[in-house]
């Protein structure tokens, strides 16, 4: 059939393909050891279910909800705000409730964003960072990560983004951050977001930051919101979700915030494309923010001691990894020994020959596949397990510490 350009513009989503695999996989007797998806595996606080549960039961939280979230939801919000950033939002005109946040993030793309703008997008980046702006139609400029050291990074990451800028014509260019980042983990320090404000400002560009990993810095590390700097809901708004922080993923809840003209637009498109999220699932997501911070403890500390095990796991077996300072996820670059497969072909390979799951490169941007995304969804045992398969399959194959140290 003929007519569906749109669609045909979107290849196959990275998270679809590994599953396909998995399902190939499990149907010839593999045991699948899995690290593809960033799906939580923890249960959800139990607070959190008990509100749910309560909220269920009262028959007018069965009715229509509101495309821009409940009032107590949206309060909730700025007081979490106002709590971990010492920002103060209005819970009107600064903030907007989401079906997660990549719901948020796509239809506010299409709510502002048409044929005569340009985005800036970092690379590699969440697929939908890259697709949002194709479904809007916009143009699109890759602004390469790079492997700086952390020192560098902020500084050349921040001439790359004027490079692009300059390219652009002032008022129609939109940069779409994500610190800390996945897949690749780069994290930043509240100066380098003054500096982006900065540069926004002066090129009068957008600033869209996708904000999903907010509770999951390690090793002391605390992420900070670019709404902290002065001036920053002039031109940037904020997307967060309850998924990772609290083990929420099928919930669907998350939140945009920030800018009240980019707010406005993304309340505005969802009045014609959702009547919002399941009240007491809303209700839920108040007890989460306004009780919360005792389960964000726990289950940072569960990712955190699963990062050191998969990153001495693999490190030992001479797969080079460096332990991100933040997110659920491990960027590993391919080792030279199956470089040549491509990111696509050696997660089928590792799926066939260890039952090992990953995410293939590719999926976050066509320079990213000499890599591999591990995400932190397996526990301590599962990842010795992994080890032990991997192990077999280098023997297998040939491939010695040194071979994949190179």
């Amino acid at each position: 059939m003929e007519g569906f350009e749109r669609s045909q513009h979107l290849p196959p989503y990275v998270f679809s393909l590994t599953q396909k695999f998995k399902e190939v996989a499990q149907a010839k007797g593999i045991h699948i050891i899995d690290f593809s998806m960033g799906n939580p595996d923890q249960s959800t606080p139990m607070p959190i279910v008990e509100s749910l549960r309560a909220a269920a039961l009262i028959e007018q939280n069965h009715r229509y909800s509101s495309s821009g979230g409940i009032k107590p939801l949206r309060e909730a919000i700025c007081r979490w705000y106002q709590r971990r950033f010492n920002v103060s939002l209005d819970p009107q005109d600064n903030t907007v409730v989401t079906l997660g946040s990549k719901e948020g993030l796509a239809h506010l793309m299409l709510a502002v964003a048409n044929e005569n703008n340009v985005a800036l997008i970092p690379t590699p980046h969440y697929p939908i960072h890259h697709y949002g702006f194709v479904l809007a139609g916009a143009k699109l400029i890759q602004i390469p990560l790079g492997d700086d050291q952390p020192e560098n990074f902020a500084q050349r990451f921040c001439q790359r983004i004027i490079e692009g800028l300059e390219q652009t014509v002032k008022g129609r260019a939109f940069i779409v951050l994500n610190f800390p980042a996945n897949p690749s983990g780069h994290c930043v320090e509240l100066s380098f977001f003054e500096e982006i404000v900065a540069i926004a400002k002066r090129y009068q560009a957008t600033i869209i930051h996708d904000f999903a990993y907010a509770e999951l810095g390690f090793d002391g590390y605390q992420p900070s919101s670019i709404l902290q700097v002065p001036g920053a809901m002039d031109v940037a708004v904020e997307s967060y979700s309850l998924s990772k922080s609290y083990n929420m993923p099928g919930w669907r809840v998350g939140f945009l915030s920030g800018n009240a003209t980019l707010v406005s637009a993304l309340r505005h498109i969802k009045t014609y494309l959702d009547y919002g999220i399941f009240a007491p699932v809303e209700i839920a997501a108040v007890t989460a923010l306004d009780q919360g911070d005792e389960f964000l403890v726990p289950i940072r500390e569960k990712y955190q001691q699963r990062r050191d095990a998969l990153c001495q796991m693999l490190n030992g077996l001479g797969w080079q990894v460096t332990p991100p300072r933040a997110t659920m996820f491990l960027w590993a670059k391919i080792p030279s020994a199956y470089r040549a497969m491509g990111s696509v072909e050696f997660t089928r390979y590792l799926i066939d020959n260890s039952g090992v799951t990953v995410s293939p490169g590719i999926g976050f941007g066509e320079t990213a596949d000499d890599y591999v995304r591990f995400a932190f969804i397996a526990d301590e045992s599962k990842i010795s397990q992994a080890g032990e398969s991997l192990k077999a399959m280098f023997a297998k194959d040939g491939v010695t510490f040194e071979d994949l140290a190179s």
